[in-house]
C-alpha cells in the first residue's frame, strides 16, 4: 500500500556516484519541503560519506531506507535500478527513477507493474522536462502544433579523446553508449511535440553512434545522431523543430540540481493527488521499448 505524503515528505536515496553526489544529493538536501532521511548505496563507505556531507544518515540495509522513507530516488546503473525500484515500491514508497528506468523491456516493465499493484507514484527524471526553459518550451511547442520535423545532434564527448570526465568510469554507459544514455533526452522532448514513435529506422556510426529516423503519431518525422564519443570540439546538444510556424530551437539549459527539486516536487504532488505524472513509470517503460527497437535495428546494419 502507497504511504501517505504529509507536509514534509521524507525521501531516501539509493546511489552514492557522481550523479548521486552532484545532483540527487544536494537538490535533497537542500530541498525546503523534504527530509532527505537517509541514503544507501552498494559501497557502505561511499554512502556513510555522500550522507555525512549532506547531514543526513547512511543506512546499510535498503529495506530500512524504504521502511525510514516516504519515497525514494534512485540513482544507480538502470538495470541495478530496476529490482530495487520494484522492492521500493512494494514497501509503499514513491519512486523517483533515473533514466533509462532498464535496458530491457521486461526490466521496465517489472518497475510498472510494481508501482501499479501497489499504487505509488512515479517519476522519471528526464532533466530537460524538469529544468524549467526546457520544460517551459517543450509545453510551448506542444501546444503549438504543426511540427513535421525534428532534427536532433546530442554528440557527447564523455569518451572522446582527453576526456576527464566522472562519469566515463561508469560500466553501464561504456557498454550502452549514447543511445541509452543520451537517446532518453532526445525522446523526452520528441514524444510530448510530436506524438509516440510509430516506425523506426536506426543505422551504426562511428564507435558508440547511432544514427535514428523517427515516425511519430502526428504524421511527423525526426531524427537524432547520438554518441558519447564525440571529439570535445565537436561536442553539442541541440534539437531543432520545423514546422508552419517556422523553427524552434531547444534553450540551453543548467542547473541540474535545480532540475532535480522540480521533479521531485512532481513526484510529491503525483503522490498526494493520484494524478500520474507525463513522466511516470509507464512513460519510462515506452523509451526503453523505443531505444530496444533502434539498438536491434542498428544491430541489422553493423
Amino acid at each position: 500500500m502507497a504511504k501517505k505524503v504529509g507536509a514534509k515528505p521524507r525521501i531516501g536515496l539509493l546511489g552514492t556516484g557522481p550523479w548521486a553526489a552532484r545532483t540527487h544529493a544536494p537538490a535533497l538536501a537542500g530541498h525546503a519541503d523534504a527530509e532527505f532521511s537517509g541514503v544507501w548505496g552498494r559501497r557502505p563507505e561511499a554512502a556513510a560519506a555522500l550522507a555525512a556531507a549532506s547531514g543526513t544518515r547512511a543506512f546499510d540495509d535498503v529495506d530500512a531506507l524504504f521502511e525510514a522513507s516516504d519515497a525514494v530516488a534512485l540513482a544507480l546503473p538502470p538495470d541495478v535500478q530496476a529490482p530495487l525500484a520494484v522492492r521500493a515500491a512494494e514497501a509503499g514508497c514513491h519512486v523517483l527513477l533515473d533514466k533509462p528506468v532498464a535496458t530491457t523491456v521486461a526490466g521496465a516493465r517489472t518497475v510498472v507493474d510494481a508501482v501499479d499493484a501497489a499504487g505509488v507514484a512515479s517519476v522519471v527524471f528526464c532533466t530537460l522536462r524538469f529544468a524549467e526553459p526546457t520544460a517551459r518550451w517543450i509545453d510551448e511547442q506542444a501546444a503549438a502544433g504543426g511540427w513535421f520535423l525534428g532534427e536532433a545532434h546530442w554528440l557527447g564527448s564523455l569518451y572522446g579523446p582527453g576526456s576527464a570526465s566522472a562519469y566515463a568510469a561508469s560500466p553501464w554507459r561504456r557498454e550502452k553508449g549514447g543511445l541509452w544514455d543520451v537517446g532518453p533526452h532526445v525522446l523526452s522532448v520528441y514524444l510530448p511535440v510530436l506524438g509516440d514513435v510509430t516506425a523506426i529506422t536506426a543505422v551504426p556510426g562511428p564507435g558508440d553512434t547511432h544514427h535514428l529516423v523517427l515516425r511519430h503519431a502526428s504524421g511527423a518525422s525526426s531524427t537524432a545522431t547520438l554518441t558519447l564519443g564525440a571529439p570535445p570540439a565537436a561536442a553539442e546538444a541541440a534539437l531543432t523543430l520545423h514546422g508552419t510556424a517556422g523553427r524552434a530551437e531547444l534553450p540551453r539549459w543548467d542547473g541540474a540540481v535545480t532540475a532535480f527539486a522540480a521533479a521531485v516536487d512532481a513526484l510529491v504532488t503525483s503522490a498526494r493527488t493520484g494524478r500520474p505524472h507525463p513522466c511516470d513509470a509507464r512513460f519510462g517503460l515506452r523509451l526503453t521499448e523505443i531505444l530496444t527497437e533502434a539498438e536491434r535495428r542498428a544491430a541489422g546494419h553493423a
